[in-house]
């Protein structure tokens, strides 16, 4: 296994307004390609035509919006720039549910680190909010394992994060007010982040606590504010080899070093059904190996020993447990010790790992195909010290975290300043 394949660096990208309703507007999933994808080209001042290959990242169109073929999208949301090598340029789709970003990002990396191409767009969309919120998440239900798991929830996410927070507190013991902890921090977060779709909503003083009425109790010890949106919106990023990142950076007069590059990756499956994942858990063991070990490969690539040497993070948080355990996988806290970065506010903004300063999937929204190449996105902006309103002052190295289904589908990246 090679673990230092040729770099891949990120030039630039796109996101669109999260808060954003496209089926209100009008509009839908062609919408949002037509918007991104030029506006990423824009954002890496690079020419269409210099585009070789392009990979799309969504779980569930056909569900959703009847669409399929979602690759096809991509030459066409350029009509006026098109030549005739733009127009033929090979384009997959992937899906790997809610880390279906990630491996359009890992396909992209392949494409460059073998030397086929030398620039490629990847792209993430996802269009949930044109149905109501029930039929959004049975839709979203189809990357459980069907008919053997979550049956009959209304929500099946819902019911099965749950069953993730039961077990851990089975394991190690779990006080709600940590998880409300992580919910307050991150949608303070996102006030921020002028693509959030939290960003103007106000909260109570009892908003994130264990108040029936205020939060109730939505499954088992998750309450309202520990779960994610249904949103609506698309990322795209470019991705270019060292070969043209060098010629890019000597042409807008820059050293390469400044230029983004995803310095590590790692990427494992665990079995599909939770009951089978949670079987590995133990009191002296991770919850989730496979998501531990995903994290430690793209380390262990990036040549960095772990999270002491990771400036900032945007960490998966559909639910405030799955960002919860995440402090542990990624090897900020042993197992059942997350509460420990909680309640000193190392995840805070100002604290020695902010995580998720954009508003992460709680508060900027969770477009399911999206999310991890926003979160690819944020992090090269993050070491560029292009973040804007939310940038972490100093940072040089980034982690970005993915995950699918429950838990099943890890994909991390560990993005720095370049060489």
């Amino acid at each position: 296994m090679r673990d230092r394949p040729a770099p891949v660096y990120v030039l630039g990208g796109y996101q669109t307004d999260f808060a954003r309703n496209w089926d209100r507007e009008g509009t839908g999933l062609f919408a949002m390609f037509s918007e991104a994808v030029p506006a990423a080209l824009a954002d890496a001042d690079i020419p269409a035509a210099d585009v070789q290959v392009a990979h799309v990242g969504n779980l569930a169109a056909e569900l959703f919006a009847g669409q399929a073929n979602l690759g096809a999208f991509v030459p066409a949301a350029l009509p006026d720039l098109l030549g005739p090598e733009l127009a033929g340029i090979p384009t997959s789709r992937h899906e790997a549910a809610c880390a279906a970003g990630g491996v359009s990002v890992l396909a992209a990396m392949a494409d460059l680190e073998s030397g086929r191409y030398d620039v490629a767009l990847v792209t993430g969309a996802e269009l949930m909010r044109n149905v109501p919120p029930e039929q959004a998440a049975g839709y979203l239900g189809a990357a459980a394992w069907a008919g053997r798991e979550a049956q009959g929830a209304t929500f099946p996410w819902v019911s099965l994060f749950a069953e993730v927070a039961g077990a851990y507190d089975r394991l190690w013991g779990l006080d709600h007010e940590h998880l409300a902890r992580i919910a307050e921090i991150t949608l303070g977060n996102a006030k921020h982040n002028p693509n959030a779709q939290t960003r103007a909503w106000t909260y109570g003083p009892d908003a994130f606590g264990a108040d029936d009425e205020t939060n109730p109790v939505v499954a088992g010890l998750l309450r309202k504010m520990d779960c994610g949106r249904i949103t609506d919106g698309a990322a795209a990023i470019v991705l270019a080899s060292a070969e043209y990142a060098r010629r890019w950076a000597a042409r807008r007069g820059i050293p390469l070093g400044e230029v983004p590059v995803l310095r590590g990756w790692g990427h494992r499956t665990g079995p599909l059904l939770l009951a089978d994942k949670l079987a590995t858990g133990a009191p002296d063991r991770y919850l989730f190996p496979h998501f531990h070990a995903a994290v430690q490969d793209a380390y262990r690539r990036a040549g960095i020993s772990g999270p002491a040497e990771i400036d900032v993070a945007e960490l998966h948080d559909c639910f405030t447990i799955t960002a919860y355990t995440a402090l542990e996988h990624i090897g900020l806290t042993g197992p059942g010790l997350a509460w420990q970065a909680v309640e000193k506010d190392v995840i805070a903004l100002g604290g020695p790992l902010p995580v998720n300063p954009s508003g992460g999937l709680l508060g900027l929204g969770h477009p399911v195909g999206a999310t991890g190449v926003r979160q690819v996105l944020d992090a090269a902006r993050q070491v560029s010290d292009r973040a804007g309103s939310y940038q972490i002052d100093g940072a040089r190295t980034a982690l970005a975290v993915n995950v699918g289904g429950s838990c099943t589908t890890i994909v991390s990246f560990v993005v720095g300043a370049g060489d």
